[in-house]
């Protein structure tokens, strides 16, 4: 990337937004495009985009050498069959999704031969949605992935990795597909089913009052956008299905060791909790 490069954000929510701020305070042409045109003023009266519109037209997106991909999975499949047209030749595209398996190779096999799509995923976010929401600070430190296949160039995976170095991430990755949707099962969707389960077993209103920081931390991520959420489940339902299994064996394990009055099983998974949890700390 150089900073003759112009980049497009396609959807100004909260992460589209935010890499759209970063990236123009970092000394890009930043373009955006939004289904409100509350948005697209927004970002043009606060300075975060340099030219914007709610018309998806070749004239307005030819002119972008990369174009960032800020919607959800489903849409993104769909702007790309409908208008890719609109595509400079030579364009780099990118994304945020969450799930890739489902996305990258269908997006690959109906893109045109002059234009490349690398997948990325940016492991940053707020449980809160919409422009008003964005900050660029969850960026940085925070974990970026690049899921290339064999149709990408190494052009294009050192583009994205570049990107997400300079939106401020800490650590990039680059893993296949197939990883990724493995991993993002188990350390982030998951997770939220969890979170999820535990504010619906019980009525909690009256807990409000008595709870501590455990419970607050635990269900920091139940705060869930429900549009979203369902869409990646399903779109990596193999993959979740295996972890949510794992997780009730291992949860199963520690209720029968409770129930048997077995200590010693319980104290074992905590020893091996502790170990594991340490590898996380900063």
């Amino acid at each position: 990337m150089n900073k003759e490069s112009k980049i497009l954000i396609v959807g100004l929510g909260m992460i589209g937004a935010s890499y759209a701020e970063k990236l123009h305070d970092s000394g890009y042409f930043v373009g955006g495009i939004s289904a409100r045109e509350s948005t697209v003023s927004k970002a043009l009266g606060e300075k975060i985009i340099d030219c914007g519109t709610t018309d998806i037209t070749k004239e307005f997106v030819g002119q972008f050498d990369i174009v960032v991909f800020a919607v959800y999975p489903k849409l993104f499949i769909d702007w790309v069959s409908r208008h890719q047209e609109c595509f400079k030749s030579g364009a780099l595209i990118t994304d945020v999704t969450g799930v890739k398996c489902s996305v990258v190779y269908q997006i690959q096999e109906m893109l045109r031969d002059d234009v490349e799509f690398i997948a990325a995923h940016p492991m940053a976010g707020r449980e809160c949605s919409g422009i008003d929401n964005r900050c660029t600070k969850v960026f940085e430190g925070a974990n970026y992935i690049v899921t290339p296949t064999k149709k990408n160039t190494r052009t294009a995976i050192d583009t994205a990795c570049e990107l997400g170095r300079i939106l401020g991430f800490g650590r990039i990755s680059v893993i296949s597909p197939e990883e990724h949707d493995e991993m993002i099962a188990f350390l982030s969707q998951l997770t939220h089913c969890i979170a999820v389960s535990l504010m619906c077993c019980k009525d909690s209103a009256h807990l409000v009052d008595f709870t501590g920081d455990s419970f607050r931390d635990l269900t920091r991520i139940a705060n869930i956008n429900e549009n979203m959420w369902p869409e990646l489940f399903a779109m990596n339902k193999t993959q979740l299905l295996e972890q949510m299994s794992l997780f009730e064996k291992e949860f199963s394990r520690l209720k029968e060791a409770i129930a048997a009055d077995d200590t010693e099983t319980v104290k074992q998974m905590m020893i091996t909790s502790t170990e594991r949890r340490k590898l996380f700390n900063k």
